[in-house]
């Protein structure tokens, strides 16, 4: 397939504008400047400083005096995308010290600016090796997204699946026994970075969910909130659900299966706590997959899920795109932007899941997740409309943070 000339001149001169202070057009573009908005039909983008200083139809922006200007005519443009979870945690990530910047600069395209992601929340990581990388980012030695991260999770017990892991990698991750330790970790984690806190409200183990003790989860809810950090759940039940939403945590990482659909009472309880909902939908094929499962029970699995985001969805909640990359190694989001068209959301509603949602939750849509002036230039290229096929949304072409093409391919 043919390129239209500007990714060619995007990649060519990646070193020229990138650059902070250089200016750049986009033009004749279709732009989605939000998910409640109506597109801009040969549209632009004025860019400078890493900012946005104007967007609108071409003819009505004014060209500066010695502005790189790339010709977008047949692709479409969105705000950029974030993935609220994803974890830091593939071997060619971790030790980073260990890697080349070509090495982690190679796994960063693959995991997350190659989908789009100019941002991601990393909820369960080795959290000052997720310093390292995201300081290496920062100072231009490594080319990827903005990096949150909740750092080491808590937990009452190691799940099952992660032990080997956990030992192959020489990692240390402990479990949380008691309020006292619970509480002193917290505060240790925000004091070394840590931008939210992540709790196992249920453990899997080969015969049982370990649920964190109630005391020990409100604690660190209540501490993570005295430190102004949301709290994310692994709830693995409709019990660690429970457990989350009793603690008061802030954001569910997956839907919760197994155990058939949610009641309209408990989705209002959901509802009421203002709860997010990650809804990971991919992995349970992933996992199904991994385990040999049937077709039948593979299928049973998916829409018991797709039926649990439907339920949330249609009533109201507030949906956060993630995909558990890190954990899983399914990097193509072809699937989980099906799995959530068939879940009935909108267009608009999962491109609110990647832009406006996140960013209004985790506190930065002064300056994220929109296109207009004044907001960082985080932006994706596609290279059709979404609005006509949702799979679109993993036809990247290119991946602008803050002025600077971190993805782009000819």
């Amino acid at each position: 397939m043919r390129f239209p000339a500007f990714v060619v001149a995007l990649v060519v001169s990646l070193p020229a504008f990138s650059a902070r202070g250089a200016d750049l057009k986009l033009t004749h573009a279709t732009i989605y400047t939000s998910p409640d908005q109506p597109p801009i039909h040969d549209g632009a983008i004025l860019i400078h400083d890493g900012r946005i200083t104007a967007v609108g139809p071409t003819a009505s922006i004014k060209t500066p005096h010695a502005a790189q200007v790339y010709d977008c005519t047949g692709l479409t443009i969105t705000a950029g995308f974030w993935n609220s979870h994803v974890h830091i945690l593939p071997p060619q990530l971790l030790h980073a010290e260990q890697h080349s910047p070509a090495e982690l600069n190679a796994q960063l395209q693959t995991m997350f600016t190659r989908w789009g992601f100019t941002t991601v929340f990393d909820i369960a990581s080795i959290l000052a090796n997720t310093n390292f990388i995201r300081g290496k980012i920062a100072d231009g030695t490594l080319t990827g997204p903005r990096i949150f991260t909740t750092g080491e999770p808590f937990w009452a017990e190691v799940p099952s699946y992660s032990r080997q892991f956990i030992a192959e990698n020489h990692l240390s991750i402990p479990a949380t026994t008691s309020v006292p330790q619970a509480i002193a970790r917290v505060d240790q984690q925000v004091h070394d970075g840590a931008d939210g806190i992540k709790i196992f409200a249920g453990s899997i183990e080969p015969d049982r969910i370990v649920l964190l003790p109630a005391d020990i989860a409100k604690a660190v809810v209540d501490e993570a909130h005295h430190d102004h950090r949301l709290v994310f759940s692994h709830p693995s039940s409709i019990k660690g659900v429970e457990l989350s939403l009793d603690s008061g945590v802030d954001i569910l990482a997956h839907v919760s299966t197994f155990e058939g659909p949610w009641s309209p009472a408990f989705v209002q309880r959901m509802l009421a706590a203002h709860m997010s909902l990650i809804p990971t939908l991919t992995l349970f094929d992933v996992e199904m997959q991994k385990d040999h499962a049937s077709p039948e029970a593979t299928k049973q699995l998916i829409d018991l899920a797709v039926g649990q985001l439907r339920m949330y969805a249609s009533a109201g909640g507030q949906i956060l795109f993630g995909t558990d990359i890190g954990y899983i190694y399914q990097y193509d989001t072809t699937e989980e932007f099906t799995l959530m068209s068939r879940a009935g959301m909108s267009f608009p509603q999962i491109l609110a899941s990647l832009t406006t949602a996140p960013a209004q939750r985790f506190g930065y849509a002064a300056h994220s997740g929109r296109i207009a002036p004044g907001m960082d230039a985080d932006l994706v290229i596609l290279k059709s409309d979404p609005a006509t096929s949702i799979t679109a949304l993993a036809q990247v072409v290119s991946t602008i943070r803050a002025g600077r093409v971190i993805y782009g391919k000819p």
